[in-house]
């Protein structure tokens, strides 16, 4: 197609200003789309790190605060959940299971000569721990001279199943064997494992004289109606309006709020880079209008010799589309490769790049980027097509 041509031709002429457009298209792309892939990465990280508790209600002693940290015990020594409130959790949670838990920071040795180290360490029934827990390798603990420990805790002390531990400042309260490593958890609204050890229950009330006084209980919902659970529970135990005994937490409504609030976060920087799309919309209106003056002669022989209107907006149009075709093209590999940078950077994985969320957000940044070029590239199109051939023959 001749006009077709001729935009490629005029591209081709003025290409250090036509490649000054392309490039303001591309950041815009690139900022678009970057942000977007970075959002959806979060998101996804995040899913993954929390997916194992959001069918959980966690149970912990009333503070006067009203909240808690993930994973973290009560925030006094003297609040704790008593075997009787536990007794009424675990009717009301039926037939769910409900896990009562004890938690305490202990002094430690790994190995002969270590230095102490202080370790998170856990007190759970054994046969409620496999449903909480998920082992990475060897066996679940079901004796009282065993444990499990938490990935992280088994890598930064050179730890084996097998491995024994020193529980104590000097060893005093006993020695545990490694029987197995737990899964990666990361963040989690009951107990972070992690970095962490695993006791049963019996052998944490023997060694720390506690008897049925826990820290927090956890009850994994089977229906996955876990605000129904939340109200149950706090409809039992918090009977009084003046004297509230518990706080209840459903974790699927606060994942809920957590992905609502990357989401809206994901928008604004999103949003942000769209304002470099305008910018760059600018600059492709400033080079349509430099096109259109520098050619009002060449627009009057072509209206003179007969070319319709259309013909002349199209040849316009055609321009604006090649420059966002090809700037958005360049702006969604480029911002493939920034997604990748800024996922192994920030998060310390790629695995989350190679998405539909993702290849959904680049195809939204290359889709406007063209779409502002056409827009941009509207008005010139049409003031070219409706110069006056008379007045554009004797422009000089």
């Amino acid at each position: 197609m001749i006009f077709w041509e001729i935009a490629k031709r005029n591209i081709r002429i003025n290409v250090l200003r036509s490649s000054l457009a392309m490039l303001g298209i591309v950041i815009g792309v690139v900022a678009i789309a970057s942000m977007g892939i970075l959002g959806n990465s979060l998101v996804a990280s995040v899913s993954d790190s929390l997916s194992s508790v959001g069918d959980s209600v966690i149970v912990t002693p009333y503070s006067g605060g009203g909240g808690r940290g993930f994973g973290s015990a009560s925030s006094s020594a003297n609040l704790k959940i008593t075997e009787q409130n536990f007794q009424q959790i675990k009717r009301v949670a039926a037939p769910n299971v409900a896990i009562p838990i004890y938690q305490t920071a202990e002094h430690m040795k790994i190995g002969v000569g270590s230095d102490d180290i202080v370790a998170v360490i856990y007190g759970l029934p054994s046969d409620d721990v496999p449903d909480l827990l998920n082992l990475k390798e060897g066996v679940y603990n079901n004796g009282n001279s065993g444990c499990l420990i938490g990935p992280t805790f088994a890598k930064d002390h050179n730890l084996i199943v097998g491995s024994r531990i020193s529980i104590g400042t000097n060893g005093d309260k006993g020695t545990l064997r490694v029987t197995g490593i737990i899964e990666e958890r990361g963040m989690s609204f009951d107990i972070s494992t992690d970095s962490a050890l695993v006791v049963t229950k019996e052998w944490f009330e023997n060694t720390y004289n506690r008897d049925a006084d826990y820290d927090e209980v956890v009850v994994k919902v089977k229906d996955g109606d876990t605000a129904s659970m939340k109200i149950a529970i706090e409809k039992q135990l918090n009977k009084r309006k003046d004297m509230k005994i518990v706080n209840v937490m459903d974790s699927k409504a606060t994942l809920a709020t957590i992905y609502s609030t990357f989401g809206m976060v994901t928008t604004f920087v999103t949003a942000i880079g769209g304002i470099s799309m305008v910018v760059a919309g600018v600059s492709i209106f400033n080079v349509m209008m430099m096109s259109v003056t520098e050619r009002i002669k060449e627009i009057g022989i072509m209206r003179s010799i007969g070319t319709q209107k259309k013909e002349v907006m199209s040849m316009f149009i055609y321009e604006a589309a090649i420059i966002g075709v090809i700037g958005s093209t360049i702006g969604g590999v480029m911002s493939i490769m920034a997604g990748y940078a800024i996922s192994a950077l920030i998060l310390n994985t790629t695995k989350h790049l190679f998405t539909i969320a993702n290849a959904l957000s680049v195809a939204e940044g290359m889709g406007f980027g063209i779409v502002i070029c056409l827009a941009c590239g509207f008005y010139p199109a049409w003031r070219a097509a409706n110069l006056n051939p008379i007045e554009a023959l004797r422009h000089e």
